[in-house]
């Protein structure tokens, strides 16, 4: 019996010398030399054993040593290459800049040019070939400054017939209101309405998304006086108070407005009240609003007066201002569910500010109104800047345009980024003041919280603006 396994193992080893398999080193005669020699030293059976040994030891060797077969190379080559393919796209989603690399590299590669002898091969399914203007143009912007101004031109302004549409529809809501309020409150000399903002002065804008209409109450200058904020028990400077004066000399009912006091003062609160009662619980908008062909909401908070218009267009928020005018200063009604008295009223410099940009726009061929409607959009497009209003940024503008002198549209980008390193260091102080008066300070109503949201929000937008304009 073990000499039959012996003599396999003989046979096994001459069918390995045929194939070539048998390795032609030292290893392998000296291997030969035990086996044939293993009878004399272990007997038969021993013989035997290491024979079986022996072929599993010169097959590992051969395996070892030799080249490897076809199959061999084709299954270690497609393995490296899902190794490879698995490395590369780790890599790729781990870095886009290796990613925008190798995207370069395949779009650049050097096309191989027609032998112009050869006809052209006409591509399959394809008769004829797009004329030039059916081609859709992409713009490509490199630079900060050709990327604001693509940003200006097809996310920060609002083309001028759908801006004159809305202005029209703001003319007729406010001409229904101003028809409602003198036939119900006749006694009320309300001056008349006024729409507010940069639809009411024709100015370009960013989005259709708010607008105002102002109350003005011309106020008797005999019979009201503003008392400043310092003076107040308040003593903050961005708040006022409206007091009625001689009242020992002239009886309460002989200014229109006495039936607004508490105690010796205006009350804006009472005032916003009463009007709310009026615009939302009088007004029939919906039968308005089916005439104007949209669709227009009251807000039933009494805090405040607006109104709601969704259009087939835009979808836009009206706020409805009481305003104090006295003498040459104009006090907006503040009334809000925070605020620590109800009869303080606000000093509105908006004419000043819109003005004085012109002005100084005209006198220089200026971009600060331009630089405004950008600085609205980015504040619209980034959430966390949404505590940043225009009364913010025209204030802004306005002091650096006492420190620069060039605010030519070649100086956009440098503008631009001034604006928001000056916002980050106001957040920073905690005070914005006021160009008309350094006293007041345009963050006193952000919390902690929102300086801090404006403060990361702003730094983003400075450190990688590309993020955002690039839409």
């Amino acid at each position: 019996m073990f000499l039959d396994v012996a003599n396999r193992v003989k046979m096994a080893e001459l069918q390995l010398q045929k194939k070539g398999k048998k390795s032609g080193d030292g290893i392998g005669t000296m291997v030969d030399f035990l086996l044939a020699n293993a009878r004399l030293v272990l007997g038969v059976g021993g013989a035997a054993i290491l024979g079986i040994a022996t072929l599993i030891v010169k097959r590992l060797i051969d395996r070892a040593t030799s080249p490897p077969s076809d199959k061999e190379a084709e299954e270690k080559a497609e393995q490296k290459s899902i190794e490879e393919s698995w490395k590369e796209a780790l890599l790729q989603k781990a870095s886009p800049a290796l990613r925008r690399k190798e995207e370069l590299r395949h779009h650049c590669t050097p096309l191989s040019l027609p032998d112009p002898s050869q006809p052209m091969p006409e591509a399959a399914g394809t008769s004829q070939v797009k004329a030039p203007d059916e081609i859709k143009k992409i713009p490509i912007c490199f630079t900060l400054q050709e990327r604001l101004l693509n940003y200006h031109a097809h996310h920060a302004s609002v083309p001028e017939a759908q801006m004159e549409e809305a202005r029209q529809l703001l003319l007729e809501i406010k001409k229904e209101l101003q028809e409602f309020l003198r036939a119900k409150l006749p006694e009320i000399p309300f001056l008349a309405l006024q729409l507010g903002g940069s639809l009411g002065d024709r100015l370009p804008v960013s989005c259709l998304d708010h607008a105002c209409l102002i109350i003005p109450l011309v106020l008797e200058s005999d019979l009201w006086c503003v008392i400043p904020g310092q003076q107040t028990i308040l003593s903050d400077p961005n708040f006022c108070m409206v007091k009625r004066t001689d009242l020992e000399y002239t009886a309460r009912g002989s200014s229109p407005w006495d039936r607004f006091l508490v105690g010796a003062y205006l009350s804006s609160q009472t005032m916003v009240q009463s009007l709310h009662k009026t615009v939302v619980g009088s007004i029939n908008w919906q039968a308005i609003g089916t005439v104007l062909d949209c669709t227009i909401k009251p807000n039933i908070a009494t805090d405040e007066l607006k109104l709601e218009v969704v259009h087939p267009y835009f979808h836009m928020i009206i706020r409805i201002l009481p305003m104090a005018v006295i003498k040459d200063g104009d006090f907006l009604a503040h009334c809000c569910a925070g605020a620590p008295a109800d009869n303080l009223w606000q000093q509105s410099f908006y004419k000043e500010e819109v003005s004085r940009l012109q002005e100084l726009d005209n006198s220089d061929s200026g971009i600060r109104l331009k630089c405004f409607q950008i600085l609205k959009g980015v504040c619209r497009d980034c959430p966390s800047l949404s505590h940043l209003n225009s009364t913010h940024l025209r204030h802004t503008l306005l002091h650096l345009s006492t420190e620069s002198s060039d605010w030519t549209e070649t100086a956009l980008a440098d503008r631009f980024l001034r604006v928001l390193e000056e916002l980050i260091g106001s957040l920073d102080k905690g005070f914005l003041p006021s160009y008309f008066n350094d006293k007041l300070n345009l963050f006193s109503s952000l919390r902690a919280e929102d300086i801090d949201e404006l403060g990361y929000g702003l730094y983003q937008v400075f450190s990688e603006p590309d993020d955002l304009l690039n839409r």
